[in-house]
């Protein structure tokens, strides 16, 4: 129950969005950048349009033509920036849009960050048994307590005592133990435990990115890397329970060459049904800066 009330929502909101509407040009660029990836595009002003899917623009452009907010359906708040690195590096810039963001939703930044120490402390556990021997034959053996099973055929290997079990299929690995549970399916990892309603996921996302989530009491945070040496990033933290000021998921969208500057879209809503307000968040930042 957990992995399923947990895991899916999280998987869901990792994978990369997508929409694009046409809109008015208030600025434009004036070079671009290659690299593995694509083209992404060196921005001197951004371009904000009055309106982008759902979202719709406050006013004008501000701050020299670096920062646009928008509204959306029910209070959602996005803004669009545009950052220049100077001396600081990408990560530096996008470590200060996240603890402004977080610290929008305190008991969801507590649940993670609680999450995220006992995660790195706690090795997985080593894969001992190996591939299941192909013998060719499916055989099952009751063992001497009447809670035990063990069963082999080729390419699976199932042992179950008890509450715990041991399953290896081509392409999945489970284990549990009481109300812990390790599951690598379909590049992605994941380590689960029912007693304190933890999860973390780690793998490969659709488009390729490196992909982290960290989940605990209906808190989750989700990020999103693809690799290569232009920033291509996106975060999110949301809470099932509405924090203090309302906001119930808050992150961010950033795309920028090598060398910046960084073009980031962040995203502020009340709403659990995030992927509206994401999708044209990135619809924004993939106007300005490419994909």
């Amino acid at each position: 129950m957990l992995l399923r009330t947990l895991l899916i929502p999280t998987l869901c909101a990792a994978a990369t969005l997508a929409a694009c509407d046409d809109g008015v040009r208030i600025s434009s660029t004036r070079n671009t950048v290659t690299d593995d990836r694509g083209v992404l595009k060196v921005v001197d002003t951004l371009q904000c349009p009055q309106t982008i899917g759902a979202l719709t623009r406050k006013g004008s452009a501000s701050a020299g033509g670096t920062v646009c907010s928008y509204v959306g359906p029910r209070g959602a708040e996005v803004s669009l920036h545009l950052v220049k690195l100077d001396a600081d590096t990408p990560a530096d810039v996008l470590k200060a849009f996240e603890e402004r963001l977080s610290g929008d939703m305190p008991r969801a930044m507590a649940a993670i960050g609680a999450a995220a120490v006992e995660a790195d402390a706690a090795a997985p556990p080593a894969d001992t048994t190996g591939p299941a021997e192909d013998t060719g034959e499916v055989a099952a053996e009751g063992a001497a307590t009447a809670d035990r099973t063990s069963v082999r055929a080729p390419g699976v290997a199932i042992e179950t005592t008890g509450e715990d079990a041991s399953v290896r299929l081509p392409g999945v690995r489970i284990e549990t133990q009481g109300d812990k549970a390790s599951v690598s399916i379909g590049g992605f990892h994941i380590d689960a435990d029912d007693s304190d309603g933890s999860a973390r996921v780690s793998g490969s996302g659709p488009n390729g990115e490196d992909v982290i989530i960290n989940a605990r009491d209906d808190a989750a945070e989700i990020r999103a890397r693809a690799g290569g040496e232009a920033t291509r990033t996106s975060w999110i933290m949301t809470d099932n329970r509405s924090s203090e000021s309302g906001w119930r998921v808050v992150g961010y969208e950033a795309r920028g060459p090598v060398g910046g500057p960084l073009v980031v879209a962040t995203v502020r809503s009340r709403d659990s049904n995030r992927e509206r307000a994401f999708e044209d968040a990135r619809a924004l930042v993939a106007l300005n800066a490419g994909e």
